[in-house]
């Protein structure tokens, strides 16, 4: 079965919010996904890409640009098509999207509880950072 990478539409989002409650462990509010999902259409920046099989939502990434640095977000794929390609094509269509805006450098963060994730980035030329990350939670 193939797999296409499409821009988000709001028929996908049952399937992404199903996916990313299977996939991540949200816990705070702000990151409900479908808060997070009108939040990132409302954009309309084409930096929100869903990996569709047989028109059922299987991958997600969605992409940031500041005009100088990206950031990629949300990437996920159903666990039962992991290591088939999916995540690394959703990720090289984003960055494509991201250098033709401009960007000159690409970050991401991962949790650091998840080895298996680093890996996947490593394969596709992404390197640890010797940063700190910090957040500050705002209310809105």
């Amino acid at each position: 079965m193939s797999v296409e990478i499409v821009d988000y539409e709001p028929t996908h989002e049952s399937g992404v919010v199903s996916l990313w409650r299977n996939a991540f462990a949200y816990a705070e509010a702000r990151n409900e996904p479908s808060s997070v999902i009108r939040s990132k259409i409302a954009n309309a920046d084409g930096l929100f890409l869903v990996a569709l099989q047989e028109k059922h939502v299987v991958g997600t990434a969605m992409g940031g640009y500041d005009g100088h640095r990206a950031w990629l977000y949300a990437v996920a794929v159903d666990p039962g098509l992991r290591l088939r390609s999916v995540g690394r094509r959703l990720v090289v269509e984003l960055e494509s999207r991201l250098v033709l805006l401009g960007a000159c450098k690409i970050n991401l963060q991962v949790r650091s509880d998840d080895p298996g994730v680093v890996a996947f980035y490593e394969s596709l030329g992404y390197t640890v950072e010797p940063r700190t990350s910090m957040g500050k939670a705002v209310d809105r």
